[in-house]
């Protein structure tokens, strides 16, 4: 036993560097951010190209990571490539970046259990170009009406801040009285200009929380879908488009049916769909229910769906069935996207017209109205 008495210059270890908050820094590392869709696009479709010609994916993946300018894809395809000459699965090495999707690695691995995975790269390659379609006609289609917006309600208010004031010093200067349409005017720039404060912050407000809160989001979504019927026939014709393209997917490259409906229902987090389809898989696997009564009874799917299922069951042909639904609503949300934009493209039409002739009214009326009395005044 050990008596000595302690060293009174030895640090304690709450005085070691060691101990410090900052030590313990790596602790807190957050996970990794999936890759956008355009450069998985451009990924899966080089490493596809390099695998029909025969190259082994360890060295697809390093000739398409080298000379990359993005230096975090290129790091992700080197720590990949280590795996797999580790011997780890092609799959299992996507899957521990954390920086690809269950949908990927599911995908992946089917490619790879059926000696496929060039098919497999290509199936990815080009689903995510049908969603980056949708994706930027969605934006086309609600951002720049957006902005035309915000600028024609800006110019409103500067309008009712600044120019209005001026012309009624002018017009008080001249001992000129409004009456009619100018008092009017000149009545709803006083409140304009008390309210418009609160009403700026209350929409930054709004935005930013629509922003920060997905379930704000999907509140909003589902009012709107419940009062505007194009809204809501576009939004479904998606989301089904969505997880059948990935059920397609999935089992054509060998993935069971259950496994397959859980992962397409990841692409739906935060939507309806997401809690209906990982029931319905559960009630097909471990009820023995039919596909089809499983959709029927557990999720809010069309019921074109319900039956073009029940088909595919009978007649032992349910991937071509789930390609004609997956094509069919592909089709069907291009036409309502389409219905959409000029829906949205009329309203703007509408709301910019009103804007501009407010910035009219409330600017230039009062002095065309006023003239003559600002003429006999002076006279």
């Amino acid at each position: 036993m050990n008596n000595a008495p302690p060293n009174p210059n030895a640090k304690s270890p709450a005085a070691s560097p060691a101990a410090t908050p900052a030590s313990f820094s790596f602790l807190k590392s957050s996970k990794p951010k999936e890759f956008n869709k355009k450069t998985l696009i451009a990924l899966f479709r080089g490493i596809s190209s390099m695998l029909r010609a025969q190259i082994n994916t360890a060295d697809a993946l390093k000739y398409y990571g080298q000379g990359l300018s993005d230096k975090v894809m290129a790091d992700t395809l080197v720590k990949i490539r280590e795996e797999i000459n580790a011997g780890v699965s092609v799959h299992e090495a996507f899957k521990r970046t954390g920086r690809f999707s269950d949908m990927v690695v599911g995908l992946i691995q089917a490619g790879s259990d059926a000696g496929q995975l060039h098919q497999a790269f290509q199936s990815l390659s080009a689903r995510f170009t049908s969603e980056l379609h949708f994706a930027k006609a969605i934006k086309k289609a609600t951002l720049m009406p957006a902005v035309i917006i915000s600028v024609l309600l800006g110019a409103f208010v500067v309008s009712q801040v600044q120019i209005v004031p001026q012309v009624q010093q002018m017009l008080a200067g001249v001992g000129a009285k409004p009456d009619g349409m100018t008092a009017i005017s000149f009545k709803v720039a006083e409140i304009t200009r008390s309210v418009w404060p609160i009403v700026f912050l209350s929409i930054a407000g709004t935005a930013i929380t629509i922003w920060r809160s997905e379930k704000v989001r999907n509140l909003l979504l589902g009012l709107a879908m419940s009062k505007w019927r194009m809204l809501r026939l576009l939004i479904l014709s998606l989301r089904q488009m969505t997880f059948l393209s990935t059920i397609k997917l999935l089992h054509g490259n060998g993935i069971n049916l259950a496994k397959s409906i859980r992962v397409s229902a990841n692409s739906l987090k935060g939507t309806p769909f997401y809690q209906e389809l990982r029931s319905a898989a559960d009630k097909y696997e471990h009820s023995g229910v039919p596909l089809s009564t499983a959709f029927a009874k557990y999720t809010s799917v069309d019921a074109q769906v319900v039956h073009m299922l029940s088909i595919g069951e009978k007649s032992a042909s349910l991937d071509s069935q789930l390609e004609m639904l997956s094509q069919m609503y592909e089709e069907d949300a291009e036409n309502y996207m389409a219905a959409f934009t000029a829906a949205v493209s009329f309203l703007v039409l509408i709301m910019a017209v009103f804007l501009i002739a407010a910035v009219f009214i409330g600017t230039f009326l009062p002095i065309f109205l006023m003239g003559p009395k600002m003429m006999n005044s002076g006279v």
